[in-house]
């Protein structure tokens, strides 16, 4: 293993680890970080048709769920390994654990290995924000932030950094969560109020995030909550067997999704017939489609998460690595003069072979 330099060309594949990536987001800047990966995301997302794009691949258990995330357009391909377990947090682990790869479409080489634990923390929220930056009212600053475990602190910053929010009303059904919650956006230029319940949260703002991380079918945000206007984050719901939206809440006005056919079986809209109108968010980024229509229109952003989000994520903190020259250059793969001559890798000569 070696200390990564810019000027590296082998077949050795840049690796960052946690605390590599810890040094990166430090150096970059928490809100650098959450604006570019919504920049390179909306920049991504608008070569929508020159990728090759499928569900994951998804393993269910009663606890959680085990993805792989795999795309590629015509240079490169990606995929990320990610869990899914709310009970984790009473073992001690993270409910969230990821890594992810780019490698040349070309040749199948593997050029950048990374954690993606923190990544996707920070790309799910570039994309909430984003989202709402293109569909709620415009001078939304007041939010309701329902669920207040590990992906709160980066939904809130980036609705600052991206959308201008400045209010935040927030509730979660363990007080010691929005508690921590509080403490770490302490000194960030927030108003913050503390609810009771999720009624209380939700009334008189102009967004509405719903962050829970139960494996269940339940009904966070009810209908008669939704007041005219407001945009609803619906991030959750991202499972089969898992919503946080009340149907009706669906109904009551536009909705949008990244990739429809993973939506329609993960998001909160599995609960509705397939002939359900939706609308993908990368038609609303090329102008093809319509997003807010009027300023009392109800807009749903069904969020799953998909692969296209962790390509651009992998791509931005790629180029931050090298940038900074943070990162490790690791032998992920064998190398030789002669490939075909794999064997010759295990230094065994014939004698050593047979004792073997």
């Amino acid at each position: 293993m070696s200390t990564f330099t810019p000027t590296q060309t082998s077949l050795q594949t840049l690796f960052v680890s946690v605390p590599n990536m810890v040094r990166l987001i430090q150096r970059k800047g928490l809100s650098n970080c959450l604006v570019g990966v919504a920049d390179r995301i909306e920049q991504e997302f608008l070569r929508w048709e020159q990728f090759d794009k499928s569900a994951r691949l998804a393993f269910h258990s009663p606890d959680g769920v085990v993805e792989l995330m795999p795309i590629a357009d015509a240079q490169q391909f990606s995929f990320k390994y990610v869990n899914g377990h709310p009970k984790n947090t009473h073992l001690g682990l993270p409910t969230v654990m990821a890594f992810g790869l780019l490698a040349d479409v070309d040749t199948g080489a593997p050029r950048f290995l990374s954690e993606l634990t923190l990544t996707t923390a920070i790309r799910t929220a570039a994309m909430s924000a984003l989202a709402a930056k293109k569909l709620a009212r415009p001078g939304s600053r007041r939010m309701a932030l329902i669920g207040n475990g590990a992906q709160s602190e980066f939904q809130a910053l980036a609705f600052r950094d991206i959308v201008g929010v400045r209010e935040l009303r927030l509730f979660d059904v363990d007080p010691q969560a929005t508690a921590k919650l509080v403490a770490n956006l302490s000194g960030q230029g927030f108003e913050i109020t503390v609810c009771h319940s999720t009624t209380e949260a939700v009334r008189g703002v102009d967004i509405i995030t719903t962050v829970t991380a139960d494996k269940t079918n339940a009904t966070i945000i009810t209908p008669e909550m939704v007041e005219p206007g407001m945009h609803i984050n619906g991030v959750g719901g991202d499972c089969p067997g898992k919503t946080e939206l009340h149907r009706g809440v669906l109904e009551m006005g536009a909705v949008f999704c990244e990739f429809e056919p993973q939506s329609r079986i993960e998001g909160d809209m599995q609960q509705m017939p397939a002939d359900f109108p939706v609308t993908e968010f990368w038609e609303v980024l090329a102008g093809r489609k319509p997003g807010r229509t009027s300023a009392e229109q109800v807009t749903v952003f069904d969020s799953v998460g998909f692969a296209l989000e962790d390509f651009a994520a992998l791509l931005f903190m790629s180029d931050a690595a090298r940038e900074l020259g943070i990162g490790e250059m690791i032998d992920l793969v064998p190398h030789s003069p002669d490939p075909k001559n794999l064997f010759a890798q295990l230094g065994l000569g014939p004698a050593l072979a047979i004792a073997a």
